[in-house]
């Protein structure tokens, strides 16, 4: 005869497995939860489950619940039953779940199912009996178990702070949208955004329809980015499914592969070229081919179009600083040199050279990770520059240069202009570290040698162990007023609870 009770004390060990897969492999890796700003319920959903599991796992790994005990455990397993079926609504709300995903939810799904019933058969026996958590020791099962519940308190615990940070983020990013708005010139126009589902563009696209513009978003999964806008904007997969008949009035071109990872062989850098100066030409040649063109192009480049900047040199480098004969030089120069094109069919066009951009997304969390683990400190001498700019401020230049554009006297030819998107408040790399530390109120003592991230990531490591003193020249010249001009304020408002 089959032991029921050891058979659903099996499926809970199944479940802990699959659990921590899902976790660990969609969670934290592929979907990045706790990055997404539209997570926040469901993170929050996720700790409350994972705190009764946490307490079912630890709990039957080795008792069993008699008396008014039974009847908490099925209280709990009607509590993790609706949890679950809200879970799927939220989940379907606020985002387009992978396939390996929605099918780990559906296994885990049934075999929750599975030993919940054969738990609650247990139950039902167990009712009868005096009240007292009885002692089963179940060997290395039971131990199994009890692992199990620790792991998944842990993820709770992980789940609830996140939570509260997302949470908290959406509060502050709503209070500062309506305390200043940002204002995309003086009327609604119809925007395209390629790279609109990144870090910057997901902010952007935000911002846009706030400010009452109509947004298509060209991304290579459509109906994900779709999903991920709440249906608030049109995405596609082609720019010919963008009917000739609908006008497009600005282009925000941010599109482009991540270019820290991989080493740059030959391979790789023909894929950071097709990603950036590839996508740009066809993106123009749209244009181009278009009975009504757009009459602006702002289009990403980055402070790489200035090569590397010898350490100890303190020169201020403008739009007006030649680039240098390297790969990261070259690699802006023909992304820029593509988008300049688009000059000769009648359209404005402005080449934006962005920093290392700060924000909640992107490499920040990356790079504070060591810092708030208190083993934050140099990387190589330390005394390479580090342009930064906020990303809030990366919105509002955008916005500025657009003004700039709208302003324009009408019947001048197309223009083309580049900006640098960085804040003026330029630090060294150990000195940005620093103020982090600072900021996050941890040490900042453990160096890290410059010879081990040459030999892992060569050429690419000048993206880590040299820089650039850049400076906004053109930006502040025209009027524009950073909100995040020193370092200490932009880390206070991105780590700090508000």
């Amino acid at each position: 005869m089959i032991d029921t009770h050891l058979l659903a004390l099996q499926l809970m060990a199944a479940q802990g497995l699959l659990g921590a897969f899902d976790t660990l492999y969609h969670h934290e890796g592929t979907e990045a939860l706790a990055q997404r700003d539209t997570a926040g319920r469901e993170l929050s959903i996720h700790a409350v489950r994972s705190s009764l599991y946490c307490a079912l796992f630890i709990g039957l790994s080795s008792w069993a619940w008699h008396g008014a005990w039974a009847w908490v455990l099925l209280a709990v397993f009607g509590v993790e039953i609706v949890l679950t079926l809200w879970d799927f609504v939220v989940e379907d709300r606020s985002r387009l779940l992978p396939p390996t995903e929605r099918v780990t939810h559906t296994v885990l799904a049934i075999n929750a199912g599975a030993f919940i019933a054969l738990l609650a058969l247990a139950a039902v026996d167990w009712a009868v009996q005096p009240t007292a958590l009885a002692w089963q020791p179940q060997g290395w099962l039971g131990a199994f178990l009890a692992l199990c519940g620790v792991g998944v308190g842990l993820s709770g615990l992980r789940d609830a702070l996140a939570a509260r940070a997302l949470l908290r983020r959406a509060a502050n990013e709503e209070a500062r949208a309506t305390e200043a708005p940002v204002r995309f010139g003086t009327r609604p126009q119809r925007v395209l955004v390629t790279g609109g589902t990144g870090f910057i563009g997901q902010t952007l696209v935000r911002h846009l329809l706030a400010d009452g513009h109509a947004v298509t978003v060209w991304s290579r999964d459509a109906r994900s980015a779709a999903w991920g806008f709440g249906g608030a904007v049109r995405c596609v997969q082609r720019l010919d499914q963008i009917p000739e008949a609908d006008p497009c009035d600005v282009v925000i071109n941010l599109a482009g592969a991540r270019i820290l990872g991989r080493r740059w062989s030959a391979r790789r850098q023909r894929a950071l070229r097709q990603s950036r100066e590839g996508l740009t030409a066809a993106l123009v040649a749209w244009m181009a081919a278009r009975p009504r063109k757009p009459w602006l192009l702002l289009s990403a480049s980055a402070i790489g179009y200035y090569g590397v900047q010898p350490q100890g040199d303190a020169t201020e480098l403008a739009e007006d600083a030649p680039p240098q004969d390297i790969f990261m030089s070259s690699l802006c120069e023909e992304w820029e040199r593509a988008a300049n094109v688009a000059a000769l069919h009648g359209v404005n066009v402005a080449c934006m050279r962005f920093g290392f951009v700060l924000g909640h997304q992107g490499s920040l969390p990356q790079l504070l990770l060591p810092v708030s683990l208190g083993m934050g400190g140099r990387l190589g001498s330390g005394r390479q520059w580090l342009s930064w700019v906020h990303v809030h401020d990366v919105i509002r230049a955008i916005a500025h240069v657009w003004g700039l554009a709208e302003e324009a006297p009408a019947g001048q030819p197309a223009t083309t202009q580049a900006y640098n998107f960085t804040a003026p408040g330029a630090l060294s790399q150990e000195e940005f570290t620093r103020v982090a530390a600072s900021v996050l109120r941890r040490p900042c003592w453990m160096p890290t040698p410059a010879g081990p991230v040459r030999l892992l990531l060569g050429e690419q490591a000048d993206l880590l162990l040299e820089g650039q003193r850049v400076v906004p020249a053109r930006l502040l010249q025209t009027g524009f007023r950073f909100a995040f001009a020193d370092a200490r304020a932009a880390l206070t408002d991105l780590c700090r609870p508000r």
